[in-house]
């Protein structure tokens, strides 16, 4: 039997003699042992006669298998084989299987598990007393761990759940609730049958909850459910999600196809949130908003990933990819949406604008070598919780934004409403948007846009001016300095002197030029002027901006003149925040890649002293966090000389704000303040770190001090912790005593973990770290306990993770929770000797779900160590800018 079965192994996909057309599922859990039994009839259609049935289970005990056909009421095989590696259940008949309908059925049972994926328990208060209750997480393969299933986005069936849970909880699935049945303690709960979909987007939830509810204007109840006592916290989210239901409805002009739309926030999610068709499941923090406890930030977050989630209904239930590989099909898309749907529902806060620094996120990442292309092929089912990513979903998003400028938002509009029409309740493959997009537009989409999603990178155009001719060149950009040979068609816009005077074309061969003299003619009101006359206009003084408002998913790098011509554009406020920000971050990325000079970086930071806009600034000091800490590796005397010209840059912010909010300020005011002073405290600020410490004294002891304000409070934590040491701890312990406090809101809990690891003393990082991966601390929280450790103990941290590694992999599995510690300890390092290091540590510890993380990290700090050189090799001439650069006194 092992050779017969030996067909099916280190295959990607499951072999099609048989498809899933219905499941009846029932579910008994029992939450004091934390294990379920089940039982799943499975109707199936035999495609092509066959000894076997292969579909997918993972860590289940299989007790009983039969299948029965018109002919053969039950038919036992005489082999069930489960294989580990593969995944698979591989059901093996002494006779062929005829082709026609019949029914698979299974017995099966497993463990609740801790992992926090597949059907797994969490724990709530209840009181004082910690209980269980037990949430699905199927995407993108773990369904296979709570039913045998074909468990492919493609084999789409509907689902009949039934389940048995205590009497005193609650059970919530994908469809409504159509009966329930008590026998003593149990209750067996029926839920509707649903439409057809996918197994990953199946969800079960069985706890306790209180919640808010409101009826769509279709006519859709939706619900936010939320922990006992805390339904108020769930309106804005309910706002948000039957705005949103309402929104997407009118905008692919289908409406939403079930009865209802649940929203479930649960106490241990691995993810931000999950869009189960019917019942979106949170962890607390994404979808709980409390106005006095909550940042500006998170009312913003957690309003693009109610939209987010909401789209998913459209954009990946209704109309589902056919196969992983096109998986930014759904999160490219739902992306781009929620933002489209948050700048519908609160304009003031200008969400576009903030849409660059997620578009950078995905520039960065595909400029690694370790990158991937959009489309990717996926060798094992394990490699899927790695493309979960800044390539699916920034360069996704990023990607649909820069075609929807080109076609225009009309008929872009049009097309996306066509397709979910055409495919609704199927399966779709990337060709086939590109075919709907063609059809609607009549442009070649599929030619267009090939490269960009079948091809890793991207490419960065670099720009000259001759006279009133521009000339273009592309190659791929590479943060290793390194070039490749892919080229794109890459829309080109631009502007000169003015927003007025425009010109776009495609660009689509390796060398372009275009004629501006009538973009430049016309300044001087008279088309007729001398050759001579445009030419020293162009030179002299108008700028030139390419890839307005950074549409195009591509860098910029000018020569010599034009650079200097749009700093002068920058100081003299003549540009959009949106290419202010784009300057700056592709003058960031060329001189990490060694393509520009720190010098000339240092030059371009000095002229946004004066800047007052939320992502400008914010961009301004992500850029000067990481000058900062290559300074320290690079040339430690340089670093505090930068600290104190970057902390003069941001006084004048800084003083605007103030550290108290002001009636009726604009939202991008109250997120730069929380910026701005966290900035000030990192860097170092004395008059920020006094003022901070003072007010965390007073919040401690003072009963009349108001509390700390939701949007400085991360500001003091960190002056806090950069005062912490072994010889005055505190402050740390102050923070460790409010976390530790049942009383303590989530929202604080998560602000002190964000910063608990932010000091300079080792001893206290180590500590910091070692409470982060205690029982005291919920699993998913590893992902705010690791983001902030400083940057002077990165080598602590690393030491620590090699001595940690073997209770952390048991503790977090190898998966999505697991990839933090390599992103948050390993990818920060910046020198090669470090690189090397990681490089043998893992060598013989290699794990499928974090391989491409951990190539990742090291390719980062590779880049980290070569930027490091550079600097070094430009070490005088920076020092006499900076000098240039500081006040005198």
């Amino acid at each position: 039997m092992e050779q017969s079965i030996e067909q099916f192994k280190g295959q990607t996909r499951l072999p099609k003699f048989a498809i899933p057309k219905r499941y009846d599922l029932h579910l008994k859990l029992d939450l004091s042992a934390c294990t379920f039994s089940g039982t799943v009839l499975i109707d199936l259609s035999i495609v092509e006669e066959t000894k076997f049935l292969v579909l997918n289970a993972l860590e289940l005990a299989v007790h009983k298998v039969w299948f029965a056909n018109s002919s053969n009421p039950e038919l036992r095989p005489s082999g069930v084989v489960l294989d580990h590696d593969d995944e698979l259940l591989v059901l093996v008949f002494e006779e062929e299987l005829r082709v026609g309908e019949g029914i698979l059925g299974i017995e099966f049972s497993a463990v609740l598990n801790e992992y926090l994926k597949g059907f797994y328990k969490c724990t709530y208060l209840d009181g004082e007393e910690k209980k269980n209750m037990a949430v699905t997480q199927f995407e993108a393969v773990d369904a296979r761990r709570s039913f045998p299933c074909w468990d492919e986005p493609a084999l789409k069936a509907t689902f009949k759940i039934t389940l048995d849970v205590p009497v005193e909880l609650m059970a919530l699935s994908n469809m409504p609730i159509i009966d329930e049945k008590l026998i003593g303690n149990t209750k067996t709960v029926y839920f509707e049958e649903s439409p057809i979909m996918s197994t990953y987007i199946v969800g079960v939830v069985v706890g306790l909850f209180d919640y808010v509810e409101q009826t769509a204007a279709d006519g859709v109840k939706v619900r936010v459910y939320c922990p006992v006592g805390k339904s108020d916290k769930g309106q804005f989210a309910l706002d948000v999600a039957v705005k949103s239901l309402d929104l997407f409805s009118k905008y692919f002009s289908v409406p939403y196809s079930l009865p209802k739309l649940d929203l479930v926030a649960v106490p241990e999610f691995s993810g931000g949130a999950m869009e189960n068709y019917g019942l979106i499941i949170y962890r607390e923090n994404e979808l709980l908003y409390d106005p006095l406890q909550s940042t500006t930030a998170r009312k913003q977050r957690n309003t693009i990933v109610a939209a987010h989630e909401v789209a998913h209904q459209w954009f990946g239930n209704l109309v589902t990819m056919e196969w992983w590989t096109d998986l930014w099909l759904n999160e490219g898309f739902a992306t781009w949406i929620s933002y489209l749907a948050t700048d519908i529902l609160f304009p003031e806060w200008k969400i576009w604008t903030q849409f660059l620094d997620y578009y950078s996120t995905g520039l960065r990442m595909d400029a690694q070598e370790q990158s991937h292309p959009i489309q990717v092929e996926i060798p094992h089912p394990r490699f899927l919780e790695e493309i979960f990513d800044a390539i699916c979903y920034n360069k996704g998003s990023a990607l649909i934004r820069m075609l929807q400028s080109y076609i225009g938002d009309e008929i872009f509009q049009k097309s996306l409403s066509s397709y979910v029409k055409r495919y609704a309740g199927k399966n779709a493959k990337t060709e086939d948007l590109w075919s709907v997009l063609s059809e609607e537009s009549g442009i070649k989409v599929k030619s267009m846009m090939d490269a960009w999603t079948t091809k890793q990178g991207y490419p960065v155009i670099s720009v000259k001016a001759k006279g009133s001719i521009l000339q273009f060149e592309q190659s791929q950009f590479q943060l290793s300095g390194l070039e490749g040979d892919v080229e794109w068609i890459v829309p080109i816009t631009l502007a000169v002197g003015s927003y007025d005077k425009r010109k776009n074309f495609l660009l689509e061969t390796k060398f372009g030029e275009v004629d501006i003299s009538d973009l430049v003619n016309s300044f001087d009101g008279d088309s007729s002027s001398s050759k001579e006359k445009s030419e020293e206009k162009s030179d002299e003084k108008l700028w030139i901006k390419v890839n307005i408002e950074q549409g195009g998913f591509y860098r910029v790098n000018y020569d010599q003149n034009l650079e200097a011509r749009l700093r002068k554009a920058v100081e003299t406020n003549c540009l959009s925040a949106l290419d202010k920000f784009g300057i700056l971050d592709d003058s960031y990325a060329l001189c990490m890649s060694g393509k520009q000079s720190l010098s000339s970086l240092l030059s371009l930071i000095n002229v946004y002293q004066k800047e007052l806009d939320y992502v400008v600034l914010s961009k301004l000091i992500k850029v000067c966090y990481d000058v900062v800490e290559i300074a320290k590796e690079a040339i430690p005397d340089l670093a505090n000389e930068l600290k104190q010209l970057f902390i003069n840059g941001l006084l004048h912010s800084a003083e605007n704000l103030g550290w108290e909010s002001k009636p009726g300020e604009s939202h991008s005011n109250a997120l730069l303040r929380r910026e701005v002073l966290m900035a000030l405290a990192t860097f170092g600020h004395e008059k920020t770190q006094e003022e901070a410490l003072q007010r965390f004294q007073s919040s401690l002891h003072d009963g009349n001090t108001a509390p700390l304000s939701a949007d400085t409070r991360e500001a003091v934590y960190i002056a806090v912790m950069r005062n912490s040491s072994t010889s005055n701890r505190k402050g740390f312990e102050s923070l460790l005593a409010i976390y530790r406090d049942a009383n303590t809101v989530m929202q604080v809990k998560e602000q002190i973990l964000r910063w608990l690891a932010s000091s300079p003393d080792p001893d206290i990082v180590v500590e910091a770290l070692n409470f982060v991966v205690s029982e005291e601390v919920r699993d998913q929280d590893i992902i705010y306990g690791l983001s902030g450790i400083s940057s002077e103990c990165r080598d602590v941290a690393w030491k620590w993770l090699t001595e940690k590694w073997e209770l952390i992999f048991s503790k977090y599995g190898a998966g999505m929770l697991l990839t933090n510690f390599i992103n948050s300890i390993v990818a920060p390092l910046s020198s090669h000797e470090k690189g090397d290091e990681v490089e043998a540590f893992f060598s013989n510890r290699s794990y499928q779900a974090i391989a491409l993380t951990l190539k990742r990290g090291i390719g980062q700090i590779r880049i980290k160590a070569r930027w490091v050189s550079n600097m070094r090799e430009e070490q005088q001439t920076a020092q006499q800018v900076v000098q240039q650069l500081l006040p005198k006194n």
